[in-house]
């Protein structure tokens, strides 16, 4: 890489002072002797070559000097101001001399360009390290990418089960609710038909003779348990204590309670009793 800035400034220079020393001997070698056009030629490209070789001895120390870099770009001016009041005076081929006159300025550019290239420049090893810092970072770019997409489909995948999940349950919870409907519709329509009472009580008749009760089917509906803390609060009944209190509530409206309506307002007064002791007492108060 260094071959490729430094060479090319070389060769221009190099050209540049060739065609400063004949232009300077040619265009000078009618007015005065063709040795004192020769040194003067020699002057401006050794002049010249040397503010270059001081340059670039300070560049190589990292260093830089202002003074020299006037002194140098003032050479180079010169040789193309010799170069340019060369093609103008020039009888024949003026265009041709003006065309190279910008050669001693694109040389002094080019060694511009090298020693910027020079300050900026960077050894193989920490070239291998860059190199390698930024394959890690595209490594590590192309992974994120890949779990960002993997998650996404991941994601959506278990969006797409839920959903799929919550519509069956849906659908089961909609066809629960139907049969529900229907069972509660039949045990609505027994309960309220007038012939249900005379079914069962033909059926008992003979069981319990002398004793009509109503007969009621169990409503369904929302239910208020008692808590744990009622259920401890409230005392143990006996038996003739659960009765007395069965009979009182059964009697006190005419016609007498059923078990049901019973058992409500015996709930509702504040009375502790299991359900099967409650009937019990029932049967018995009824009978």
């Amino acid at each position: 890489m260094r071959a490729k800035t430094v060479l090319p400034a070389v060769a221009m220079t190099a050209v540049s002072m060739v065609l400063t020393l004949a232009v300077v001997v040619m265009w000078l070698g009618t007015a005065v002797p063709w040795p004192v056009a020769l040194v003067v030629g020699l002057g401006i490209d050794g002049g010249w070559l040397a503010t270059l070789a001081y340059e670039r001895r300070l560049a190589a120390q990292g260093d830089h000097n202002r003074a020299v870099t006037a002194v140098g770009w003032s050479f180079g001016f010169l040789a193309a101001g010799v170069l340019i009041a060369h093609a103008l005076t020039a009888e024949h081929s003026a265009g041709a001399w003006l065309a190279v006159a910008w050669l001693p300025i694109a040389a002094k550019a080019l060694w511009l360009v090298h020693s910027m290239w020079e300050r900026t420049a960077l050894t193989p090893v920490a070239l291998d390290a860059i190199r390698g810092i930024q394959q890690e970072a595209r490594d590590e770019a192309a992974v994120a990418r890949a779990r960002l997409r993997a998650e996404a489909a991941t994601e959506e995948t278990r969006l797409t089960a839920v959903t799929e999940a919550g519509a069956r349950v849906a659908r089961v919870q909609a066809k629960t609710a139907q049969t529900l409907a229907g069972a509660w519709s039949t045990l609505e329509t027994a309960r309220a038909g007038e012939e249900t009472g005379r079914a069962l009580t033909s059926v008992t008749a003979r069981v319990t003779p002398g004793v009509t009760p109503r007969w009621e089917l169990p409503v369904w509906g929302p239910t208020e348990p008692l808590t744990s803390r009622s259920l401890e609060s409230a005392p143990a009944l006996t038996d003739e204590a659960l009765d007395l209190i069965v009979d009182e509530i059964r009697t006190s409206e005419t016609p007498a309670l059923s078990y049901r309506e019973m058992a409500a307002r015996f709930r509702a007064a504040g009375h502790a009793a299991s359900e099967m002791r409650l009937r019990a007492a029932w049967k018995r108060v009824a009978a």
